[in-house]
């Protein structure tokens, strides 16, 4: 009996022993598959989102879209992502291809992957909630389910924040916004409610006056002057490109809208307001108040 008793507690603990290294051997095992990760990221959100995660040290390529965090700048751009080459993006040697579904031309990612190489492409989010999911997304895509979690958390908190701030201004009067997208003088375009910064205004309960425009419309003096905007939003990056406030009032039609009379303008960063990241609840915070703000408002 007390040799049965002796025996059983040996397997049992031969048993305990064995089940404690098959699971550091899965937890080395996991370790080092993400240690051994190489990322190329196709367009800013992904990347921004990567580096929220943690997985920032696992990016070595990035394309032109990517700039937040700062140290982005620091990685091998890899073109744009709607101008990609397969050559470029492979002498990276990436084990994982996060992009958007929209990248260009599709060929590339045919190649990429007919080289053996993983390529995830995920819907860009137009609202709270499909941000959250992506969030959730690239961390199952590289085990930091723990980490994006809380970063969706966190995002419902400030998306809560947001509402509040909504419900607060709920007796205000509407604004007639419209966002102006610029690169350069000669590449002004008005945004529609189908893109994002549209999206984002609709949100933040302004009436896009251009938003009817689908995607995106050419400016015009006479549909700009008609739709009477009373504030401009713009990208922070598009004003630099027209030489800042100065140069934008010299756009056709701009010094004569309501928003122009009186510089209603509020500038964003790029990614900040369209990217709809884990910021995308602050951003939208940022958005509401700034709409019902006075002058040039710019959002650090």
């Amino acid at each position: 009996m007390i040799i049965d008793k002796i025996s059983k507690q040996v397997i049992t603990l031969a048993l305990a022993s064995i089940a404690t290294v098959c699971s550091a051997q899965q937890t080395t095992s996991t370790a080092s598959s993400e240690l051994q990760q190489r990322i190329v990221s196709l367009n800013g959100s992904n990347t921004e989102l990567l580096f929220a995660l943690g997985a920032g040290d696992r990016v070595v390529g990035r394309d032109d879209s990517a700039m937040y965090p700062p140290e982005v700048a620091k990685l091998p751009s890899i073109g744009y992502q709607y101008q990609l080459n397969a050559e470029g993006i492979l002498s990276l040697k990436p084990t994982l291809v996060i992009g958007r579904t929209d990248v260009k031309p599709p060929t590339v990612v045919d190649q990429v992957r007919a080289a053996g190489v993983k390529v995830e492409l995920l819907d860009e989010p137009d609202n709270f909630a499909e941000a959250g999911d992506r969030i959730q997304k690239l961390g199952e895509l590289t085990g930091t389910e723990a980490k994006a979690t809380q970063l969706a958390q966190q995002l419902k908190t400030d998306v809560a924040a947001f509402e509040a701030r909504k419900e607060e201004l709920k007796d205000s009067a509407k604004k007639k916004a419209v966002f102006i997208y610029m690169r350069g003088p000669s590449t002004t375009f008005v945004l529609g409610n189908e893109t994002n910064p549209g999206r984002m205004l609709e949100l933040a309960g302004a009436d896009n006056v251009m938003g009817k425009v689908g995607r995106s419309a050419p400016v015009t003096a006479e549909a700009l002057i008609a739709a009477q905007p009373e504030v401009i939003v713009v990208f922070k990056h598009g004003l630099e490109s027209v030489g800042g406030v100065d140069g934008l009032m010299k756009l056709q039609g701009v010094a004569q809208t309501p928003a122009g009379k009186n510089k209603r303008i509020v500038v964003m960063d790029d990614l900040y307001l369209g990217g709809f990241t884990n910021r995308a609840g602050k951003a939208a915070l940022d958005l509401v108040n700034a709409l019902h703000g006075e002058g040039i408002v710019v959002v650090e």
